[in-house]
């Protein structure tokens, strides 16, 4: 069968995993857009040959239709996850969430239980744990070559480039606007490493903060734009000078440049920092999430692992360390590096599917993702999708008592134990047909 899809929010993320469709028609295809934002909104249905009828501008005009579709991609804003994702799935659809389930932790139970209470898939978009690096990392742990795991290191160099869009001038740069840094970059780390570790987490402890992206740090002569600045030239988070050079490479051109602005030439660009938020001085951005934090988690087992997230690094794939009872493995998100204990022999895996970032598919993740999801629709077999509404809702769990610790000094917060006893949607049938509406091309 071929899946119907309606994708709600027409950004980046859900302009990109409504791109599946255009590389597999035969598996999938988009027949409703909800986005608000009207050009957003026609450039992604007139991409996919949406009708006028199925074009709506809010995720409530379409949540007001009989269900439209077999699933609903759900690409909001954050603190727009929870309501559309409880009511979608009480419609009957099958939803792909982007991560994260929601900014705090009891709308991500809310939204948990109501997918389990409608027996659809609830699938988060944990990309990570799709991608040929994941794979290989796994196939190691699980054919026993590192004996048992005793330790984790894991770095997620977020890029200072990287940092001062997102998380400094754009959506994500507020915790009352959006929810910790942590949260919204790292809990894709968080369940890769309680994927890899396969165990129950149940102590998180958390240091760090805010250390320069704030007024005390300001150069002095610094203007409030950095097309005003003086100091600009010098600086390594020039918007003028990053954005610009974005136009000449196509990756960044698909993101972040997108982000700014419809309007990929030098006067577009221009304008768009003129105009708009990614233009700001970053000391000056009124942003308060944590620039540099250290997680430290205890599984069940007794192995820890310990999760940075740095603005401060180059950028590029994620690198672990993962220290065994019988062997060490390192890598880099495209090669992994295997000491086997026994032999002394080292064996390296190339594991190369693509870039780190958006832009570039996250190492092949989003479009594997994609094609899980919707093999788990079309299937009925939701075996096909990595991780389950519970298994996230651990990684989001860590997330928050991280940021418990981190706010009260690193002081240790213990876990809950994790809820087993709902019955698990990945074996209960999915939702029935019948009512989609079949005059949808």
């Amino acid at each position: 069968m071929t899946v119907s899809l309606a994708i709600v929010g027409a950004g980046d993320r859900g302009t990109t995993y409504a791109g599946y469709t255009l590389r597999s028609p035969d598996e999938a295809r988009v027949v409703a857009v909800a986005e608000p934002r009207d050009a957003h909104r026609t450039t992604l249905a007139d991409a996919h040959r949406v009708p006028p009828s199925a074009r709506f501008d809010s995720w409530q005009a379409l949540a007001a239709r009989p269900r439209l579709a077999d699933a609903v991609v759900l690409a909001t804003p954050d603190r727009e996850h929870a309501e559309p994702a409880a009511r979608f799935a009480a419609l009957g659809y099958h939803v792909l969430l982007e991560k994260p389930i929601a900014p705090t932790e009891a709308e991500c139970e809310a939204v948990t239980a109501a997918a389990e209470r409608a027996g659809v898939l609830l699938a988060v978009c944990h990309v990570l744990r799709y991608t040929r690096y994941t794979e290989a990392v796994k196939r190691y742990v699980e054919a026993g070559t590192l004996g048992r795991i005793v330790g984790v290191e894991h770095l997620e160099p977020v890029g200072w480039w990287h940092f001062a869009h997102s998380y400094v001038r754009g959506n994500w740069r507020r915790a009352d606007t959006s929810s910790s840094s942590l949260l919204t970059k790292c809990c894709h780390d968080l369940d890769w490493l309680r994927h890899v570790v396969d165990d129950t987490p149940v102590r998180v402890s958390s240091v760090g903060g805010l250390h320069h992206f704030h007024p005390g740090n300001r150069p002095v002569g610094a203007a409030d734009s950095c097309l005003d600045c003086r100091v600009e030239p010098r600086c390594p988070y020039s918007a003028a000078r990053f954005y610009h050079d974005c136009l000449a490479d196509p990756d960044r051109r698909v993101w972040p440049l997108s982000v700014l602005t419809r309007d990929l030439t030098p006067a577009g660009v221009t304008e768009a920092l003129r105009n708009g938020p990614y233009g700001r001085c970053v000391f000056t951005g009124g942003n308060d999430v944590a620039d540099h934090q250290s997680v430290t988690i205890s599984f069940a087992g007794g192995a820890t692992a310990t999760l940075t997230m740095s603005a401060f690094t180059p950028g590029g794939h994620r690198r672990t360390r993962i220290m065994g009872t019988h062997g060490y493995l390192e890598g880099d998100g495209e090669q992994v590096t295997v000491t086997d204990f026994v032999t002394g022999a080292t064996v390296t895996t190339d594991t190369r599917g693509g870039g780190a970032d958006a832009g570039t598919g996250h190492g092949g993740g989003d479009m594997r993702l994609m094609a899980a999801f919707v093999e788990a629709v079309a299937t009925g077999d939701r075996s096909a999708v990595r991780s389950g509404p519970r298994e996230s809702l651990d990684s989001h769990r860590m997330a928050f008592a991280a940021e418990r610790s981190r706010l009260a000094g690193g002081i240790p917060v213990a876990l809950a134990a994790p809820d087993r006893g709902r019955p698990s949607p990945a074996t209960s049938p999915p939702a029935p047909r019948a009512d989609v509406d079949s005059s949808m091309p």
